[in-house]
């Protein structure tokens, strides 16, 4: 059990292997860790303890990719084996699999209904596959390079795809169609997120900046945010105006969207690249992982309490390294500071 002023989080989770991929309950204190081995553990957690309570063994190669099913009921797991599961988490036994479900290996997996899932690979086919049907009812290569991440608007009907070739893809997966495809960015897209009620979009790249897209104009974006000092790997929303970003320098950074600006450090891994990020079922704890082969939890219950001015000039580089106390309760006074730094 960490704390900080009196304030107590779970105690940090060390792994056998490097955790790929992160997934939280929707509604219990549980994660499931996908790890490079193949093996999928799930763990409960709270301030007394942190269990071990599952282990999935059925891949043969890196889990890439788990995701709960929106009742908490069933994990989706996807892996470099090329195979997707479902697995229910009740009596830990498989209830569907692809055994070979893409011809390259899977590089991410999203939940678009309690009907229809999403699958991206290594070469760039995008595949959304029917559980009642038992198969894929869309198949498309609109990309030339693995599909890094996927997020699907509040209607469910347009699922957009983050790219290496540096493009965003948006696909309409009710018609069974790609809508629209960005220009070329300038290096990689690697992660992707959804804010100010899925009104913009946000990607993360690999050299750093946060390229942010207006919805249903996915032809270019609509502004930058530079100043990750490498590539965003990971990212996911905290509120609708601030998210959470993982990198390869180890550091996971809480960043305000439009007006942009960095609010400061959530939380490190020792210059360990950051894999996944999660967000506990309350809201109130963000969830890490990294090469270092430890999942981590971070206090973010107060990130939202903090205002952002759009008319104050921005002190570059300050904000960036200023660490926010999430290994327990924020302070009211730390919230003024950060202010007059913004």
């Amino acid at each position: 059990m960490a704390a900080s002023e009196g304030v107590s989080i779970p105690s940090t989770i060390s792994c056998e292997e490097v955790v790929m991929s992160l997934s939280s309950h929707p509604s219990k204190n549980v994660i499931a860790a996908g790890q490079i081995d193949g093996n999928v553990i799930l763990y409960s957690y709270g301030l007394e303890e942190n269990k071990q309570i599952q282990t999935l063994s059925h891949h043969k190669k890196s889990c890439r990719a788990v995701v709960f099913t929106e009742d908490g009921e069933g994990l989706f797991t996807a892996s470099k084996d090329k195979s997707i599961r479902l697995v229910d988490v009740n009596t830990s036994q498989v209830k569907q699999k692809f055994k070979k479900a893409h011809e390259s290996p899977i590089y991410s997996l999203l939940v678009v209904d309690e009907n229809l899932i999403a699958t991206g690979d290594d070469d760039g086919v995008l595949k959304v596959w029917d559980l009642r049907k038992d198969e894929a009812v869309m198949e498309m290569k609109e990309t030339e390079d693995f599909i890094s991440d996927m997020v699907i608007d509040n209607d469910r009907k347009i699922l957009l795809a983050t790219c290496g070739d540096g493009t965003l893809t948006a696909f309409n997966v009710r018609r069974r169609r790609m809508d629209l495809q960005s220009e070329y960015m300038d290096c990689e897209l690697l992660s992707i997120a959804k804010c100010k009620r899925g009104r913009k979009i946000v990607c993360g790249t690999g050299d750093g900046v946060l390229n942010i897209f207006n919805k249903s104009e996915y032809g270019n974006i609509s502004d930058r945010f530079p100043g990750h000092p490498l590539s965003v790997d990971c990212m996911i929303p905290i509120t609708n105006d601030i998210l959470c970003t993982g990198s390869i320098d180890g550091i996971i950074r809480a960043v305000h969207i439009l007006p942009n600006r960095f609010l400061g450090v959530v939380g490190e891994h020792d210059d360990n690249p950051v894999e996944s990020l999660a967000l506990s079922h309350d809201k109130n704890l963000l969830i890490s992982s990294s090469h270092d082969q430890k999942v981590k939890f971070w206090n973010v219950s107060e990130l939202d309490s903090i205002e952002v001015d759009a008319r104050e000039k921005v002190k570059k580089g300050k904000a960036q390294k200023k660490k926010l106390k999430t290994t327990g309760k924020i302070e009211s006074d730390f919230f003024a500071d950060l202010e007059e730094d913004l």
